[in-house]
């Protein structure tokens, strides 16, 4: 159902710069507060722009804790995330001040999916190494023994957060004859899996595969999932790749398990403190790295913003929107 403008306009406040398809549509149905150099708002700027406005439509690097949340003015009304990760939003406390929180969900699996990928490909292949010598030209010679790296089809893949998209990520794989196996708070329906092992623990699939995709949320639970201990139990020169947050991630056990070559590689889209990431990962060739783009095509990020928008316009028809999360 199409959103039909209120007599005065809900004031919006927009984080960061949206696509100009996006932009436009805030421009047509709301009064929207946009952000014209695209920096990352302070709490402080954040609150003082939230002076008078009914909505939020913040991104991932936007930090709406307990804090922040207490000083937003009552005329805040809803936060509509542009993301599907809400780790960045205190939920309880905007439940506590009756703010409904959404987010984006199912619009950015297949971008999520194709970096997942990519990051695997990138990391079995030493691609970031190779990239590296040719642009500076360092490549003198071609053999037998120059470059080699690992090779994915066939091997077994460990998804960590079998929802959304560690279920594409795991179609796209099965392209590379890849066996699936997948740790879950709880098991798929047959036709979901797809063929894919369920491993009730995540010590049981630590070991039991090849490459190790994290596609889980970021919670106080899955904190530093991967640790010295979990690391330990890892196949020996197993692949991990992490699409999904740098906080499930311990930075110094993984450099550690990286320059030892327990952990053969890694591919990296997220990192804890982005952008000012661990310096540790800069310094090796043994990691692929991205600049969390793993959503970042120009058919999701319009998707996105319009599922952000679609949310925004059920608040303020009074209807629920279809992606509350608090």
């Amino acid at each position: 159902m199409q959103y039909t403008p209120m007599a005065s306009k809900p004031k919006v406040v927009v984080t960061r710069k949206l696509p100009e398809a996006v932009e436009a549509r805030l421009r047509r149905d709301y009064e929207p507060v946009f952000n014209p150099d695209d920096h990352v708002y302070s709490t402080d700027e954040l609150i003082a722009l939230a002076d008078g406005a009914d909505a939020l439509l913040p991104c991932h690097s936007e930090h709406l804790d307990a804090g922040a949340i207490a000083r937003l003015p009552a005329s805040v009304k809803a936060i509509a995330n542009f993301s599907v990760g809400v780790d960045h939003v205190d939920l309880d406390a905007a439940k506590a001040r009756g703010i409904i929180v959404t987010n984006t969900p199912d619009v950015l699996s297949d971008a999520t999916a194709e970096i997942a990928l990519l990051l695997m490909l990138g990391a079995a292949r030493r691609a970031a190494e190779g990239d590296r010598l040719v642009r500076t030209g360092e490549w003198r010679l071609w053999s037998p023994a120059f470059m080699v790296g690992r090779q994915i089809t066939g091997k077994v893949l460990g998804i960590v957060g079998m929802g959304r998209v560690g279920q594409v990520t795991a179609r796209r794989a099965r392209g590379f004859d890849m066996q699936v196996h997948y740790h879950n708070r709880r098991r798929l329906p047959a036709e979901a899996e797809q063929g894919a092992e369920f491993h009730e623990r995540l010590d049981s699939l630590l070991g039991a595969c090849d490459v190790l995709s994290l596609h889980c949320p970021a919670t106080a639970e899955s904190h530093h999932l991967i640790n010295a201990e979990t690391i330990a139990r890892l196949r020996p020169g197993l692949i991990l790749v992490n699409t999904a947050r740098g906080a499930l991630v311990d930075d110094e056990a993984l450099l550690e398990a990286l320059r030892a070559g327990h952990v053969a590689a890694a591919g990296l889209d997220v990192f804890n403190g982005e952008p000012a990431i661990h310096p540790g990962y800069r310094e090796l060739d043994n990691t692929f790295l991205l600049p969390h783009i793993g959503s970042a095509t120009r058919e999701t990020r319009d998707a996105m913003g319009f599922r952000a928008l679609d949310n925004l316009d059920a608040v303020f028809a009074a209807r629920e929107p279809g992606d509350r999360v608090a």
